[in-house]
């Protein structure tokens, strides 16, 4: 076989294997819990930087708990229930199907809401069948006020997910924005009683939080290519 010969086949063999090494599509979840819209915002600049860095992505909201009638006692809580209808409820489904899950959900005294436990709470028949182990997770949060448990709320999802045998991948330092955010645990924001949006700053926070979500899946994923 002449030089040229070689040559052409090598080149054909490491078209094969670059194909060989595509990078693993990620599915992420983003699923949340929110009242008045400010963990909606980060959940929604979650999903968008995850769809933007490759990863199929599902938004999913938790299912409220509150009774109609507080729902409609609160201007806020009842616009925002009524903004996003169209968002679909998040299911076991969903958490079996993905394998990056962000979760969202505001402070309440230093812990995830009720709305967000009580989903966790269903998901024991994924547990009892391993299929929560490995999952890459990440958490955000917001409160009212300052110092309000932010880092708390969030080192309380990170409890369920040791009993999943998951994969936490906190945002620390790894990016200049997060010193300017200030969080290593994850995305957070003061809403001031939902009336403060969250910022630039804690979206672009969000948006690296999620980005490396994805990054650290795909190489995860990679690895266990055959």
């Amino acid at each position: 076989m002449s030089q040229e010969a070689l040559s052409q086949e090598a080149l054909s063999q490491e078209d094969v294997s670059r194909e060989d090494m595509a990078e693993p599509v990620v599915n992420a979840a983003v699923v949340y819990y929110s009242a008045t819209g400010t963990v909606f915002a980060l959940a929604k600049a979650a999903a968008a930087a995850a769809e933007k860095a490759g990863a199929e992505v599902r938004l999913r909201k938790v299912r409220e708990l509150a009774p109609a009638e507080a729902v409609a006692s609160s201007e806020g809580w009842a616009a925002h229930a009524a903004a996003t209808q169209y968002v679909v409820e998040a299911s076991l489904e969903d958490l079996e199907w993905a394998d990056v899950l962000l979760f969202g959900t505001p402070t309440r005294y230093g812990n995830p809401t009720a709305q967000m436990r009580q989903f966790i709470d269903t998901t024991g028949p994924l547990w009892a069948r391993g299929l929560l182990v490995d999952k890459i997770v990440s958490s955000f949060t917001a409160s009212s006020t300052t110092h309000g448990g932010q880092e708390s709320t969030i080192l309380a999802m990170n409890n369920t997910f040791y009993h999943w045998g998951a994969i936490i991948v906190p945002p620390g330092y790894a990016d200049p924005v997060q010193f300017r955010s200030g969080n290593p645990y994850g995305t957070s924001h003061t809403s001031d009683n939902g009336t403060i949006p969250p910022g630039d700053v804690q979206l672009e926070a969000m948006a690296f939080q999620a980005r490396r979500t994805v990054e650290v899946a795909t190489a995860f994923l990679r690895g266990r290519l055959p």
